[in-house]
């Protein structure tokens, strides 16, 4: 979406084997993806883009950061940026004392404005605690031009899906939520999606799980869901103000989502209407026992909702008038971005 407002978009990211072994893109839409082994190898390619560029951004968990932000903030860029897409995260492990391999050593005094993927409460904890001077939330958004209704497709029917990688701390709300009721409801068809999972001791018959579903196909996957779950990470959940990208993404398919709750989910979705909450086994066999008609109304209200507030283009509009708005530059700004980061 800001190329389609003028941006330049220039995109580092380490070429890591995780991430070569998932890649389901050789290209980032609208940037110019330069992928590296070796930061020394790539510095002065980033140096170069740097010295035309209005606009440098890091984000959290990018491999070569402390780096990165050195030579973001030694260059003459008008905007200087850190993206923390896991903010409540890393104000965790600062708690717990350990260190941030992603953070430069002075934390984000150096920054002109930090963003965060999480809002309220963290965003003040950003300042305590890293010493950032300017914060705002950028949360997560869909681009209805690729998560939209499609047809249903056999190899993901169910009547509730769950896509999501494996992580210790939703383990708990993934056993409570879906692997639950789904030995308790052993007429109904569950899907998990997602990469390294353990052997799931309390799987069922009735449970299917898939390794891998690719971006392409993340609409056919929800489409073809009676309803799907969303699980928040427990840190991020503590702190409120966190939706995931993927309750837009199912909302923009038409599909109804169950979730577990945090504080500010009702700033996003109205719960009850365009959103089920779901905090216990019996929350979740309840709304799949609802019926059809109701399942598809509150679909219908969340994909009305994601559309009208929470579009890549919501986001990006979002992003521009921040920068705009906390720069002395007015005009040209969307000329260059320059991003470095690990998406």
């Amino acid at each position: 979406m800001l190329e389609q407002r003028g941006c330049d978009i220039h995109f580092f990211e380490k070429d890591t084997p995780y991430y070569a072994a998932h890649r389901d893109a050789p290209k980032v839409a609208g940037a110019h993806l330069q992928l590296y082994a070796d930061w020394n190898t790539v510095r002065s390619t980033a140096i170069r883009h740097l010295a035309d560029a209005d606009v440098a951004i890091v984000t959290s968990y990018c491999p070569d950061g402390p780096q990165a932000c050195d030579l973001v903030l030694q260059s003459n860029v008008y905007k200087s940026v850190f993206y923390d897409l896991d903010a409540p995260v890393t104000l965790e492990r600062i708690d717990r004392g350990e260190a941030v391999e992603y953070l430069p050593a002075k934390g984000f005094e150096g920054f002109d404005l930090v963003l965060s993927y999480a809002g309220g409460p963290c965003l003040r904890e950003l300042q305590l605690k890293l010493n950032a001077r300017c914060v705002a939330p950028l949360y997560g958004s869909v681009d209805p031009e690729v998560h939209h209704p499609v047809t249903p497709r056999s190899e993901f029917a169910c009547d509730f899906s769950y896509l999501g990688t494996y992580s210790p701390d939703r383990q708990g709300k993934l056993e409570e939520l879906f692997l639950q009721p789904a030995a308790d409801l052993p007429n109904q068809h569950f899907l998990i999606a997602g990469a390294m999972y353990p052997q799931l001791a309390s799987q069922t018959a009735n449970v299917r799980m898939l390794e891998h579903v690719s971006p392409q196909d993340h609409s056919a996957f929800y489409c073809s869901s009676r309803l799907t779950l969303s699980i928040t990470r427990a840190s991020m959940a503590r702190m409120g103000y966190c939706p995931s990208g993927r309750l837009f993404e199912a909302a923009a398919c038409g599909t109804a989502v169950l979730t577990d709750y945090w504080p500010g989910l009702e700033e996003f979705f109205t719960p009850g209407q365009e959103i089920l909450l779901g905090n216990s086994t019996s929350d979740a066999i309840s709304a799949l026992q609802r019926s059809q008609s109701e399942v598809a109304e509150i679909a219908r209200r969340a994909r009305e909702r994601a559309l009208d507030c929470h579009t890549a283009a919501h986001r990006a509009d979002e992003l521009l008038s921040l920068l705009s708005g906390h720069s002395n530059v007015e005009h040209g700004l969307n000329s260059a971005v320059a991003t470095a980061g690990d998406l």
